[in-house]
């Protein structure tokens, strides 16, 4: 569908990925637990607009590698399957904490966009996840148009989960801080996905 291979399973990647807590996460859920729901949409459109810019980065060497040379392409997918391995690997073993949060000033915002884009882009490891995770579910004869397709999808559906985020606000916040024991449970069973995901994909490639 849309061009893209494995369509069923780009979108629960996709799905996967945004659940797993991470840097830009955390900024939202605490955007909006201390200062409200603006100020969690503030920290959305940082997030998303740090998250284009790398997937610009991203789209612009893979659209380079298509035209040039077939076995890069190929290279890449096997690349991407096993970083996508790594990641779950790293999942299932990564110590899950409780995070600590300070009281904050109130604050607008367009500071909880600069700071939450400022998180985004100070991660460099997420132009090497684009790199890596956008030629899975690639054919060698995809158009650049396909690579702006899959762009967009991210793009909605991260607005869409993260939106929800905000919505629940101080509640989900709250929640995550309490019980840590359910956090360790969703990255541990996202850490297992991933890692089918990985073997999955390195088979329907070949």
């Amino acid at each position: 569908m849309f061009e893209i291979q494995n369509y069923p399973s780009f979108i629960a990647a996709v799905i996967v990925f945004q659940i797993v807590p991470g840097p830009g996460t955390l900024a939202i859920l605490n955007a909006t637990a201390r200062n409200g729901v603006a100020a969690g949409f503030g920290a959305v459109l940082g997030t998303l607009l740090g998250d284009f810019l790398f997937m610009v980065a991203a789209v612009a060497g893979l659209a380079a590698v298509l035209n040039a040379n077939p076995m890069v392409f190929q290279g890449l997918q096997w690349f991407g399957a096993a970083y996508l391995c790594w990641i779950g690997l790293q999942l299932l073993r990564a110590p899950v904490g409780d995070e600590a949060s300070r009281p904050e000033a109130v604050k607008s915002a367009a500071v909880y966009f600069r700071q939450a884009c400022a998180v985004s882009l100070t991660n460099p490891k997420v132009v090497l996840f684009f790199v890596a995770f956008f030629p899975l579910f690639l054919r060698p004869d995809s158009s650049s148009v396909t690579l702006l397709v899959m762009m967009a999808h991210v793009t909605i559906l991260s607005f869409v989960y993260q939106a929800g985020l905000v919505l629940l606000g101080n509640a989900v916040a709250g929640r995550l801080r309490g019980f840590p024991s359910a956090r360790k449970i969703a990255t541990r069973l996202a850490g297992i996905a991933l890692v089918g995901f990985s073997i999955k994909l390195a088979t329907s490639n070949r």
